[in-house]
């Protein structure tokens, strides 16, 4: 799948946290990730693990400075979903947005949500 930028539109707020429709899950492949721009001009990567699991992280890569987590290569590190980041090869926990390399190191992590097949992201 060719990476793609989407931009996202507001949905209902729901426990004061404002959802934003991303794409459908059939739309993200498996294994693959995305990059979602909220209205703020905030870059998402979401991502779909070979489970059918969604995940959402800042796109900033800490260690380049460069939007390019989305671009990233999903798998699994010893049970734990993670991407590697295409710059210098580091791995992502798409749980928790730590860095397995290096503790001191994380993105912020996103809620998502998937309903009625579409992918959403909520941003409080």
């Amino acid at each position: 799948m060719t990476v793609q930028q989407m931009t996202v539109q507001p949905m209902n707020a729901v426990d004061s946290t404002m959802w934003f429709e991303v794409c459908a899950l059939g739309a993200l492949g498996r294994e693959e990730g995305v990059a979602a721009l909220l209205p703020d001009g905030t870059q998402v990567a979401v991502f779909r693990t070979h489970d059918d699991r969604v995940f959402a992280l800042a796109n900033l890569d800490p260690f380049s400075g460069a939007a390019v987590l989305a671009r990233g290569i999903v798998g699994d590190l010893g049970g734990t979903p993670v991407v590697a980041s295409p710059m210098h090869k580091q791995h992502f926990d798409l749980r928790t947005g730590a860095c397995v390399e290096d503790g001191t190191v994380a993105v912020p992590t996103y809620p998502v949500r998937v309903s009625g097949g579409t992918i959403s992201l909520g941003r409080t």
